[in-house]
Parts: C-alpha cells; structure tokens; sequence
C-alpha cells in the first residue's frame, strides 16, 4: 500500500527550486526572475537554519548567474531542464520515502520544452531517491493533500482531454490512490481564469492544517469570484473547514488578466514564502499566511516577474520530506 505524501508543513530534509535559465523562454523579465528566485531561496534556506535549498540551473552561465546572487547557504546544482517549474516536473516524494515520476507532456502540449520530461527522474537519480514510473499525465502543481491521504485537486486540470483524454474522475482517483495513497479526493472545479496550467490547484486551494483548506475572498471586480465561490461551496459539503485568505484581485499584465495567486506560497521547515504583486491586500495576505503557521515566519516576497512566466514560488519548488 502506498502511503500518501507528507503534508508540505512536516519537516523537509531539502528542497529543490529551479533557477530561471534560458533567456529565449523567458525574455525582457529574466533578471527580475532571477533576483526574485534567488530571495525565495535565501529565504527558505533561512540563514543555514532552515531547510536544505537546491538552487536548479540549467547551464553553467545560469548557475554562475545565480551563486552571484544567493548566500552560502544555497547549493547550485546544474541539471538542464526547459523551465524552472520542479513542482510539476519533480518526482512526488510519498511516505514512505520513495517517489513517483509521472509522464509529463508540456502542460496538455502548451509548452514542450528538451528536458522537463526526465528532470524528475535525473534529480532523483542524483538525490539517492527510489522512483517509480507512472504512464499516466500529472503534475505536482495539479494535487494538494494534507498528509493523511485527503487530496484537493481541480477537474479542469486532472480530467482535461489534453492530458489523459477519456479518463472518467473515478478512474483518475484510483490513480492517485494506487501511486499516491490519496484515499479521499475533494474534486474541485475551475482553476484560476487565464491560468495556462488548465486550473492547478495551488492557485486556488491550498491545505493548511489537516482537514482544513484555504481558499482565496475575492476583491471588487475579481475575475475569479465565482471561482472561489464554487471551491468553497465544494469544500464545505465535503465536510472540510475552510478557511479565507485576501485575493490580491484583478492584476492586469499588458491590459490582461494574469493569474495572480497568494495561495502559491511555499511551507518550508522555518519560512512560509508568500508571493506579493504590489498590490493593496499584499500585507494583509503575509497577515494571514502568518496566522495559520504561528511556529514560522511567512515572508513577502515580491514575484511579478515570475508570474510572466505563468507561476511563482510553489510552482518552481519541489520539496523533499524528511522521513
């Protein structure tokens, strides 16, 4: 029987984060993306007392970009990959201290990039981390769970035709049962508008506590109101306790929406990451983060230029449970 992965809040023994790297994927905002990367992993590695940071490069001239830029704390590693999202492309670690692979198809074809299909598997070989190999399409980003085999995730994602055409959802959750012990599965709706991963959860839902679920409260004119309201709405009468974190509402890039999230914060072993967009609920979200993890610090941290390449901080980190 597999035994569901840890809840992001158990200690980690490390943690891997990809470093922004090839110039022609990410353009004009890569510098920008690159400092913020770099915070994130200070942050996380917390001074030596935090967690294990292993900052991904995918070349030597990323990686000589990005010792520059962290402190002595974070190990730079090169492993070539085609973009920074380790969330998705990483093996997920279960419980009993072995992983899963999952096959990995550029986000349903959106962006298929040399070397995301098999970084999950090199970073694993490299960490000393048994895997196996599941034939079936998912990605980290994609599922949530709080550590005793309950799982958020979001139909639009999971169950779209350009991962897994024809899988019905009690068949996908089979699937998450049979590789990674999620015995409950609360199948949410829509993820985010405009989000390019057709609806990851990490956006929209995040676990904070065991049977507890936090769900962004929209702003005027929030683009994803209904959004939230259908989440919340599921989650109750699945008899899960919500809990309401701040939207930072409609963040506009080039006069369009952008999924901008704070639920892409990152729980390491010390530093809760939240992602902030210089927006007017930027505080009171860092606020309210802070008050569900009253034994670590939750941290802003600017990420706008992340987000041009559609995520932030969760998505490009991939965390490694300490068992």
């Amino acid at each position: 029987m597999t035994l569901p992965p840890p809840a992001e809040w158990a200690p980690h023994a490390a943690v891997w984060i990809g470093f922004p790297s090839h110039a022609d994927v990410w353009g004009p905002p890569l510098d920008g993306a690159r400092a913020e990367t770099a915070a994130f992993a200070n942050a996380v590695a917390d001074g030596g007392r935090g967690e294990k940071v292993l900052l991904v490069a995918a070349d030597d001239e990323a990686a000589a970009a990005a010792a520059l830029l962290v402190d002595g704390h974070v190990k730079v590693i090169v492993e070539p990959f085609g973009d920074v999202w380790l969330r998705d492309t990483a093996v997920i670690v279960t419980g009993d201290g072995s992983a899963r692979d999952f096959a990995f198809n550029g986000w349903g074809g959106k962006y298929d990039f040399p070397g995301d299909d098999d970084i999950g598997a090199r970073l694993a070989r490299r960490q000393g981390i048994a895997f196996t190999s599941s034939d079936w399409f998912l990605e980290g980003g994609s599922i949530d769970g709080d550590g005793t085999g309950l799982a958020v995730t979001t139909e639009q994602c999971v169950l779209n035709h350009n991962r897994n055409p024809g899988m019905s959802q009690g068949a996908a959750s089979e699937k998450l049962h049979a590789d990674l012990g999620f015995d409950r599965i609360l199948w949410l709706g829509n993820g985010l508008v405009n989000d390019h991963t057709d609806g990851h959860v990490d956006n929209l839902a995040r676990f904070v506590g065991v049977n507890r679920l936090a769900i962004p409260s929209p702003e005027d004119n929030d683009p994803n109101w209904l959004i939230y309201l259908d989440a919340v709405r599921r989650a109750e009468a699945f008899g899960i306790e919500v809990v309401r974190i701040p939207s930072p509402g409609r963040v506009l890039v080039d006069e369009e929406v952008v999924p901008a999230s704070y639920m892409n914060f990152y729980i390491g072993n010390r530093v809760v990451a939240v992602p902030t967009y210089g927006m007017p609920n930027d505080d009171a979200a860092v606020a309210a983060v802070q008050a569900l993890f009253p034994d670590r610090k939750a941290v802003g941290l600017r990420a706008d230029d992340i987000l041009t390449g559609g995520g932030s901080f969760h998505c490009i980190s991939q965390q490694i449970p300490r068992i």
